[in-house]
């Protein structure tokens, strides 16, 4: 396990390495002016001039890069053209609200998908089945932004149950402070016993979580629905069918967890990329994470902050991949940590 582990963090530096590469090079092949909108708006040349020393834009490109990347190992990297911050610290400001979006909702659709899932397996071709399969089709179909637009429109602007957006309202953050150490309102204010500014934040967080949920549900009702309609067709469920193994047996403890190594591996995928593809749902619940900070620096070409975002991203994806090997590991032992890579 260790050495398989090592192996693949190795790999994963590698791959790393070539993204940084090529981020860094397309960055500096774009024209956008750097120095000058480093200084801003009606700069002198000399202050261009002496903008392009302080951010090592004099330097060769080889020069350059060597630079950056004892600066990622280090810590350091870069500033943003944008905000003149670090942009490390920025990253690691929004990367929890992001975070908690996501968790909360992958949390809804394991919740939502798997018992959708199985039932539509078990009643196969029947109205439940079909019901249940329009529905999953509804979900990684609908575009995000509409969805979340009409959950707005439903509960905030008629029912009134459920607030527009942000992520707590501003006289709960004004009487009810709390002290933010992980960067998730909903886990920092359980810590510090705070329920008032932890109900707040929950009501603010369910409409950008289910909105944030229907892709991902979707996803997992088909894939469990279509792992396990191929698993119930074995032929040693009909071995345990015979053997007088009860059906809640069979279909839960045989072939649910059969299903599940698809479905985990298209989770960790959708988790990874979810990081920077929320920008939507973000925009529209004025929820302040990564999504929403990746298209601001991409509006405003913002290539440092756009480098480190990629960077972040790849970083993810490695580190899903690897959870989501040692998980399908776990759940079926026939899979060899070799055969995963």
């Amino acid at each position: 396990m260790v050495r398989f582990i090592i192996r693949r963090l190795l790999l994963g530096l590698l791959v790393l390495v070539g993204v940084s590469l090529i981020t860094f090079f397309i960055a500096r092949v774009i024209p956008s002016e750097p120095a000058a909108r480093w200084v801003g708006a009606h700069a002198t040349a000399e202050q261009i001039q002496a903008a392009k020393i302080e951010l090592g834009l004099d330097q060769p490109l080889y020069v350059q890069y060597a630079t950056y990347m004892k600066g990622l190992v280090t810590g350091d990297w870069g500033k943003s053209i944008r905000t003149h911050q670090p942009i490390l610290d920025e990253l690691l400001t929004f990367l929890p609200s992001s975070l908690e979006l996501i968790f909360a909702g992958m949390l809804i659709a394991i919740i939502v998908g798997i018992p959708l899932g199985v039932i539509s397996a078990v009643k196969k071709e029947s109205w439940v089945d079909h019901l249940s399969r329009g529905f999953s089709i509804g979900g990684v179909s609908i575009p995000t932004f509409w969805l979340a637009l009409i959950l707005q429109l439903v509960f905030f602007k008629t029912l009134g149950w459920l607030p527009l957006g942000e992520r707590v309202s501003t006289d709960v953050a004004l009487l009810y402070p709390i002290e933010e150490k992980t960067g998730s309102y909903l886990l920092d204010s359980l810590l510090q016993g705070n329920w008032d500014f932890f109900t707040d934040a929950l009501l603010h967080l369910i409409l950008p979580a289910i909105a944030m949920a229907a892709y991902p549900i979707g996803l997992v009702t088909r894939m469990i629905r279509s792992s396990m309609v191929e698993v119930m067709g074995e032929e040693y469920m009909r071995v345990l069918q015979a053997y007088g193994v009860s059906r809640r047996k069979r279909v839960f403890l045989y072939a649910l967890k059969n299903a599940m190594s698809p479905t985990v591996t298209s989770l960790g995928l959708t988790f990874a990329y979810a990081l920077t593809s929320t920008f939507l749902i973000e925009a529209v619940f004025s929820w302040p994470g990564l999504g929403m900070y990746a298209s601001q620096a991409i509006l405003s070409s913002d290539y440092p902050a756009v480098m480190g975002i990629t960077l972040l991203v790849t970083i993810s994806y490695i580190l899903v991949n690897l959870l989501v090997d040692i998980l399908l590991v776990l759940l079926d032992p026939r899979i060899k940590l070799g055969e995963t890579a």
